[in-house]
């Protein structure tokens, strides 16, 4: 009888063992999950800051005036401009 006791006090003990590990990894699993739902939260801020400049960047007087100033780039006179005319079978 008492090695019958000794063994399921053994198995207790292993069973025990096994929660305490698992609980913790379960915990550190979390804390890992916490993190990186922090960071992806951080990354959607930085995207929607990205995509403001990114319109602020491209209005289209501002790629105007960069085109006059560094490119130094004119609109053609009336005279300059070319109007190909649409071919019958294209109305």
């Amino acid at each position: 009888m008492v090695r019958f006791n000794m063994i399921l006090l053994l198995i207790a003990v292993v069973c025990a063992l096994g929660v305490v590990t698992s609980q913790h990894r379960a915990r550190k699993l979390f804390q890992d999950l916490e993190s990186e739902q922090e960071r992806a939260r951080q990354l959607d801020v930085e995207y929607g800051q990205l995509q403001l400049e990114l319109s602020t960047w491209a209005t289209h007087p501002r790629v105007e005036q960069i085109a006059r100033s560094r490119l130094h780039m004119v609109l053609p006179d009336a005279a300059g401009r070319v109007v190909a005319p649409l071919p019958k079978g294209a109305r």
